[in-house]
């Protein structure tokens, strides 16, 4: 089948040259085999993303040189379909709502007496201690029924359990590295929503990828990780396993990786100081792949 790749950024500045790299990377994949390039809007953070921001994106990529097949797909505008994913999960019984805040979670991990270096950590950070996973069920009623606000993470042992009684092995496919044994754990019991957000960067691009056809995901290495993660939510709401390809991150001179903070290695910034398509094109150094 022809590739479809996507790219998609969320809107909470402007473009910089990582962006670049990345989106190039991505319609080249596509290109290749005469498939599709899609461009996505990741805007689920209503207190950081702006609609200039979302404007700026497709101003800078068409300047780039880049076409994507219509129409753009925006998170915000596809709530339903994550809590739709969310209410499978919670069928199964894989799902539970976690009470804890920050603080509590971070005072429960020191109060376990572990030295800081023995902190189980996770890519997302400290691993949650699951204080509220096996809490009873009147209990849960209670502080769903006071209104207290409430994240719904997935119970990693069971949803693991679960998955491999469906399709066997957890298995996803590197382009470059082959065969990846998939190891969800290393999150713990991640979150998959908050009360007020039907969904997590986590649980909405699977539904996405799904819904867009997306057969080859092409990310960061700084993503590696969270494949494991997906390729358990895809056995887990029946969704096929597409193909990654990672790419490495590019960094300014002083070695730090690019962030939307720097202005002047923005494409907006690039541009405004003269510089044709072309050249931040070189300056990415896709052409060296």
């Amino acid at each position: 089948m022809p590739t479809v790749t996507r790219f998609a950024p969320s809107p909470t500045g402007h473009l910089h040259l990582g962006h670049a790299y990345s989106a190039l990377f991505a319609e080249r994949a596509a290109a290749a085999d005469g498939g599709r390039f899609l461009l996505r809007i990741e805007d689920i953070d209503g207190t950081r993303c702006r609609p200039e921001f979302e404007a700026a994106i497709t101003e800078d990529l068409a300047w780039l040189g880049l076409a994507w097949k219509e129409p753009v797909r925006r998170q915000s505008e596809h709530l339903e379909e994550y809590r739709r994913a969310l209410d499978r999960l919670a069928e199964d019984d894989l799902i539970y709502p976690c009470f804890c805040t920050r603080g509590e979670i971070r005072e429960e991990i020191e109060s376990s007496g572990a030295a800081p270096h023995h902190i189980n950590e996770g890519p997302d950070g400290p691993l949650y201690p699951g204080t509220c996973r096996d809490m009873d069920i009147e209990e849960r009623g209670a502080h769903l029924q006071s209104g207290a606000p409430f994240a719904l993470r997935i119970h990693m042992q069971r949803a693991r359990a679960r998955a491999e009684a469906l399709t066997g092995a957890l298995l996803w496919r590197d382009r470059d590295a082959g065969e990846v044994v998939a190891t969800p754990e290393i999150f713990g019991d991640a979150v998959l929503a908050r009360k007020d957000t039907p969904t997590s960067y986590h649980l909405s691009v699977v539904v996405d990828d799904h819904l867009q056809g997306i057969n080859l995901v092409t990310r960061g290495e700084d993503l590696r990780a969270a494949s494991h993660l997906h390729r358990l939510l895809q056995a887990l709401l029946g969704f096929d396993t597409p193909e990654y390809r990672f790419h490495h991150l590019l960094t300014g001179a002083d070695g730090r990786r690019f962030a939307k903070r720097d202005k002047s290695a923005t494409i907006k910034g690039l541009r405004e100081a003269g510089h044709t398509p072309a050249e931040v094109v070189a300056m990415t150094g896709i052409e060296s792949l």
